[in-house]
């Protein structure tokens, strides 16, 4: 059993069932209809949520045990998730296969972020969205949630770099609370991108 399955064993839902509010800030850019993956969706929560707005969602995590749950919550919402086991580290989508991608609160270690990113911002058809809140450095100072390794933790600058070939649509950090389940609570400081991939050279 994996961290994460260990994480997603016990009774409940470790960051609630509710969609990241940002994430829900920011859907209003999302096309009906879009196919979207969310990539370390864990128990499925933002995924759900994405196919209950119309979309085509395919959850993606290294933890069978979330995905078994996110398939409990969809069934319980009455709507169709596909779910996908892979692991970051050599996982990617096909190429221009997605109209977005969401990722929210998934912190991975400095030897894989920035080709994993890059993989899956390839994965965006023209004109796609990615969408990301993740914790910055400066969350060590809080007790909200969060990996407790500066390195795998993001600042601006570097998705900055990491997505240097999306355009920015938005690219902040800064103090906010949060009320994620038990896993995210109290005041917490984030960093949040937004971008959109190019649209083809004519």
């Amino acid at each position: 059993m994996n961290f994460w399955d260990h994480h997603f064993s016990v009774t409940g839902f470790k960051y609630g069932t509710a969609p990241n509010a940002f994430l829900v800030a920011q859907a209003h850019r999302l096309r009906p209809g879009s196919d979207v993956l969310v990539p370390g969706d864990g128990e499925g929560r933002n995924g759900v949520w994405l196919a209950q707005q119309g979309h085509r969602v395919s959850a993606m995590d290294g933890s069978a045990v979330g995905l078994q749950k996110a398939q409990a919550l969809a069934a319980e919402r009455g709507v169709t998730l596909q779910t996908v086991l892979g692991d970051l580290a050599d996982w990617a989508p096909e190429p221009a296969s997605v109209d977005a991608v969401v990722l929210t609160f998934v912190h991975l270690p400095p030897s894989i972020r920035a080709a994993a990113h890059q993989r899956l911002a390839a994965g965006l058809r023209p004109g796609g969205l990615l969408i990301l809140e993740s914790f910055h450095p400066l969350q060590l100072q809080h007790r909200s949630g969060g990996p407790k390794d500066a390195a795998m933790l993001y600042t601006p600058a570097m998705l900055h770099k990491d997505f240097a070939g999306l355009d920015e649509l938005l690219l902040w950090h800064g103090e906010l609370v949060l009320d994620e389940g038990p896993g995210h609570q109290g005041l917490a400081h984030v960093t949040r991108f937004v971008g959109r991939a190019r649209p083809e050279p004519a």
